[in-house]
């Protein structure tokens, strides 16, 4: 989910699970190979479990770019095999790779004889209008010999003409029993679901055919389900008593972060969905995405927007 994932956003999921494993934004091997390393691959080690997840097509580049992540410290290593975005097809992967089932398998491959930790493998169910079960199932057989073991599978098909990432997103229509075909075919195989999850009982019914649930866009835009997880699917309490606390752990972040030039407003943006259905919550908002107290503490600011959840908004003139 690029530009949403982001390290600020996995730090705040974390203080709502501890055990949900967490995944970087795509992290192209161009930018580990050109571009500011620590900036593309530092993480808070409160984040474990987390994956790194990379976009690519060429074995030596990726090989290189899964040892910067093993270094790093990141728990597995995933190859993107599903984002259709005419940037990534520019640049020969993502979705497009789909084609090329023997490629992703050297790809995998040589990401495998690189590092000691897994190599997973994020992907679509078809591309364009190829909607056989066997397109699919053939791909998962090549890249699986090559040394993969788990598989994160978008129950849709990509549409690399015609369709806008987002669109993509939506318009291909979901077909969840060819993922759950892939695990009764695959029985030695890790095979996640990903696509269309939105409240805990569907997930708890795809967990009766597959090993795992990817949840995206949910998560994102109503994270306090994700406080449910850790008792719903792990067997223990999660780390959130409350939403009142996981705002106050995060304005502690962001003054860690503003000691280290790193200013609140772009890491508050990540949680404005964590009052979703209380009284207040669209002042809330207001308040944590005011560019007008942008100069001011994020303590400062969370008064601010404490005082709007129980009234009206504040007019706040800048400081």
């Amino acid at each position: 989910m690029l530009d949403w994932t982001d390290r600020h956003c996995r730090f705040f999921h974390r203080l709502l699970s501890r055990h949900a494993r967490l995944y970087t934004e795509m992290v192209t091997t161009g930018a580990l190979l050109h571009g500011n390393v620590p900036r593309h691959l530092d993480f808070d080690a409160a984040e474990h479990p987390v994956a790194l997840q990379l976009g690519g097509s060429d074995t030596a580049e990726l090989a290189h770019a899964a040892r910067l992540g093993r270094q790093w410290g990141y728990d597995e290593i995933n190859l993107n095999c599903g984002c259709p975005s005419e940037r990534v097809q520019r640049g020969a992967f993502g979705a497009c790779l789909m084609a090329e089932p023997q490629l992703v398998a050297d790809c995998v491959k040589a990401m495998v004889d690189a590092v000691d930790i897994p190599v997973t493998v994020k992907h679509r169910i078809g591309i364009d209008r190829v909607e056989r079960y066997e397109f699919v199932r053939d791909f998962v057989g090549t890249v699986a010999e090559a040394g993969c073991r788990v598989f994160i599978v978008h129950a849709r098909n990509a549409w690399l003409q015609g369709l806008s990432p987002k669109e993509n997103r939506d318009v291909p229509p979901l077909r969840y029993e060819l993922v759950y075909q892939l695990k009764r075919e695959f029985p030695q195989l890790t095979i996640a679901i990903n696509g269309g999850f939105t409240h805990e009982d569907a997930v708890r019914q795809a967990l009766a055919h597959v090993d795992g649930v990817m949840v995206g866009r949910e998560a994102y835009h109503n994270p306090w389900s994700i406080a449910a997880w850790d008792a719903a699917f792990f067997g223990e309490p999660g780390p959130a008593a409350d939403r009142d606390a996981v705002e106050e752990a995060m304005v502690a972040y962001m003054e860690r972060q503003q000691a280290l030039g790193t200013g609140w407003y772009g890491i508050a943006r990540h949680m404005l969905g964590l009052r979703n259905g209380q009284p207040g919550a669209r002042r809330w908002r207001q308040a944590w995405s005011d560019h007008r107290m942008k100069d001011r503490s994020a303590r400062e600011v969370w008064a601010v927007a404490r005082a709007a959840l129980a009234g009206p908004a504040l007019d706040v003139q800048p400081a």
